[in-house]
């Protein structure tokens, strides 16, 4: 049965455990593939069968545990991004209300607790923090306690609700404690300070996860709103959703392309670097393929419209990383099995402590126990957790975005830091990936060529080779003069031969020449020798039977190739080579890139086998090649990078995709890999050290010997600042040079 993949904002998560709840609920339900949600950017991407489950559904079971599901997708980005920022703006008003009412409690707490109502008026004053401010915890709590589960705010309202409603006993009912030889002890501060304190922490939390969304906006900005279009020979502009495909766009100085195209008329150079990376501008001209979203520079293009919409490179892009933020990193599903459990030991935690202390400690120990149990509550809220790998995943996988590196889900970004070994393909990876001329040798008796050019380029223009292509685009000059053909005639895998004036021309292979009688200099035989040692394919022109040229061509390794593949040896990866050339020229392209390994006349299926024989080995494999003849070994191997633009994005047999790019971007991809996995390891490390240290500590574990009780209200400060800190640590990304 087909499948539908969509991503739906989630209003009303707070920490891993939420994220746990409504994955584990939407899974659960019939039709339902899978269901797969980020913390950080509040989203979940559900995979289901449109005829067994429909979104109303899932909106209704999602609302049933107290969270709010965002299905309508008449609901633009722009009205996403709004909301957004109406939540913020929420988020703040009840954090400054909340901290406005709570310094006085505070102030008549720690200050003024002598004066007249003293408790009565901190009451008065607690009270609008936690039925309005704050009143979201206890909603939320409430809704998962009627579907027996928990969260983070089931611990906040816990802590802050037993703190309330403890100390507005002890204001109406003084008298029962009192008789008993207790003090009846206050602690609307606790209670209020706490809201406050988890409040501001969140909305800096909030504050900080725009910024980890901010390489997301930045590709949903990049697009143009309208453009304009020649129909029936009118020019004129309109809204870019109403672009179809054939329309032709013109494209003026300045201005960013529309959409994905073909130039049909003009010379200019394109601005790529919002989607390749590469700063250097592209020259586009009749025939090229430009992106949408770039910027044309200095000429007029007129272009033909080919992929509209969802259709276009950006959107691709925009959808994949998108998809790859929302995906789980292998490292996650440990964090996924402490969230199931962790907020139902804490609970067990607190009520054990306060127990202990009733017992243990029966003289002070009710206001002890007390303390200790909303203390244990309140410090060991999740929020770190559940943030702890989605941020630095969030930022990772956008500045990737941002260099032109699509990483398809975030298992693929950590399985790219531990790679040791990568199989190159020759063709369009490590060369240009098309045949150019390197070097012409012209008949020392004949000193002006430019006639021979002009009747060369006119025979060449006709023939469909990529050889021919390869001699017409190196000697084609603006002062060119075409030549009348005649008799044109081409052998398939051999050349072609015509008639210019009264001349005869043959233009091939050296056995093509020697076919038709050519002759010869020892010149040209020397030449020939010198030339195939460096395994370059060689074009003869004869004119009446006597060669006047010889033209070498060859497949130019890439500039950036031989350092690419340096660095990658000095990051202690092996590099090794596969060809479908002869051995000759994989060999002599091998010795100028600098690899030691490689292998010729091999076939894709011969591609996999090698990956394959690699990993018998042990060896971590990542395979880079175009994505077509490549794609058995780059599904094969343990990572698959793909180098190309265009067409390459959709490729579903790599991991990576590289947008026009080099091997140097091969080497941004792993360091950002290593740095990204590393970081999420250090946000583990303090979310798990932090709980670990904290609850001990907040249950009393030091007062026996050192007669010190962590404050509830500084449980709330930590708690609300190891949230914040991971996010920052994952921030700290974006100003990583890769």
């Amino acid at each position: 049965m087909p499948t539908v993949k969509e991503i739906y904002p989630v209003e009303g998560m707070s920490c891993a455990s939420c994220a746990l709840s409504i994955q584990t609920i939407l899974s659960a339900q019939k039709g339902v593939k899978s269901a797969v949600v980020n913390l950080a950017m509040e989203q979940v991407v559900v995979d289901y069968e449109p005829q067994l489950i429909d979104p109303a559904r899932m909106v209704k079971v999602i609302d049933g545990i107290g969270y709010k599901l965002i299905t309508d997708r008449s609901i633009s980005t722009g009205d996403q991004e709004h909301n957004q920022n109406r939540r913020l703006e929420r988020l703040k008003y009840n954090t400054l209300m909340s901290v406005a009412f709570s310094i006085p409690v505070v102030l008549i707490s720690m200050v003024f607790h002598q004066i007249p109502y003293s408790h009565w008026i901190m009451l008065v004053l607690a009270l609008p923090v936690l039925a309005i401010f704050g009143r979201e915890f206890f909603i939320i709590a409430w809704k998962r306690a009627l579907h027996f589960s928990s969260n983070m705010d089931t611990l906040v309202a816990l802590g802050t609700g037993t703190a309330f409603l403890y100390s507005t006993f002890n204001t109406v009912f003084p008298k029962f404690l009192q008789s008993r030889g207790f003090e009846p002890h206050v602690y609307f501060e606790a209670s209020v300070v706490i809201i406050s304190f988890i409040l501001l922490g969140r909305y800096f939390e909030e504050k900080a996860k725009q910024r980890t969304t901010g390489a997301i906006r930045k590709l949903m900005g990049l697009g143009v709103k309208t453009a304009r279009v020649i129909r029936n020979g009118i020019e004129k502009e309109m809204l870019i959703s109403k672009i179809i495909v054939g329309d032709t766009l013109v494209i003026r100085p300045g201005e960013k392309i529309p959409t994905d195209g073909k130039v049909t008329e003009g010379d200019s150079f394109i601005d790529e670097s919002m989607i390749t990376g590469e700063s250097v501008p592209v020259q586009k001209k009749a025939g090229d393929f430009v992106i949408g979203a770039t910027i044309n520079q200095t000429g007029s293009l007129k272009i033909s419209a080919e992929k509209v919409g969802s259709e276009t490179m950006l959107a691709q892009i925009i959808k994949l990383v998108q998809e790859a933020q929302g995906s789980r990193a292998p490292v996650q599903r440990l964090v996924d099995k402490v969230a199931a459990v962790f907020v139902p030991v804490v609970i067990g935690i607190s009520i054990l402590t306060f127990i202990t202390w009733s017992i243990w400690h029966p003289a002070s120990g009710s206001p002890i126990a007390l303390i200790c149990a909303i203390t244990v509550l309140v410090i060991a809220c999740p929020c770190a957790l559940g943030l702890a790998t989605p941020t630095a995943l969030m930022v990772g996988l956008g500045k990737a975005a941002e260099h032109g590196i699509l990483i398809r889900d975030a298992e693929s970004l950590e399985t790219a830091c531990i790679i040791d070994t990568i199989v190159l393909d020759k063709t369009g990876t490590i060369t240009v990936g098309k045949p150019t001329v390197a070097e012409i040798v012209w008949d020392e008796n004949n000193i002006d060529h430019s006639t021979f050019e002009d009747a060369i380029v006119s025979i060449e223009s006709r023939s469909e080779h990529p050889f021919a292509a390869a001699l017409v685009n190196h000697m084609k000059k603006q002062d060119f003069i075409p030549h009348e053909i005649v008799g044109f005639e081409s052998t398939t895998g051999k050349g072609v031969s015509a008639f210019v004036g009264s001349d005869v021309y043959h233009i091939g292979s050296k056995s093509y020449i020697l076919e038709n009688n050519g002759q010869f200099t020892k010149t040209f035989l020397e030449k020939d020798d010198e030339l195939r040692r460096q395994a370059q394919s060689l074009i003869y022109v004869t004119k009446n039977r006597n060669v006047i040229a010889l033209f070498s061509v060859t497949d130019t390794i890439k500039p950036s190739s031989a350092s690419a593949v340096s660095e990658l040896k000095n990051m202690g990866i092996e590099i090794h080579m596969l060809s479908g050339d002869t051995v000759a020229i994989t060999s002599h392209m091998a010795a100028k890139a600098g690899i030691d390994h490689f292998k010729g006349e091999v076939t894709p299926e011969g591609k996999s086998d090698y990956v394959r024989q690699l990993k018998d080995k042990g060896r971590r494999v990542a395979m880079v090649g175009d994505g077509i003849n490549d794609s058995p070994a780059l599904a094969l191997a343990d990572i698959g990078i793909a180098l190309g633009t265009g067409t390459d994005i959709a490729m579903e047999s790599a991991q990576i995709t590289l947008i026009g790019g080099d091997l140097e971007k091969i080497i941004s991809a792993i360091r950002l890999s290593r740095k990204t996995v590393k970081t999420i390891r250090q946000n583990l490390f303090w979310a798990f050290f932090y709980n670990v240290i904290s609850i001990p500590v907040a249950a009393g574990i030091l007062y026996p010997f050192t007669g010190f009780l962590l404050n509830p209200m500084i449980a709330g400060a930590g708690m609300a600042l190891s949230s914040v800190s991971v996010v920052t640590n994952s921030l700290r990304l974006k100003r990583v040079k890769i």
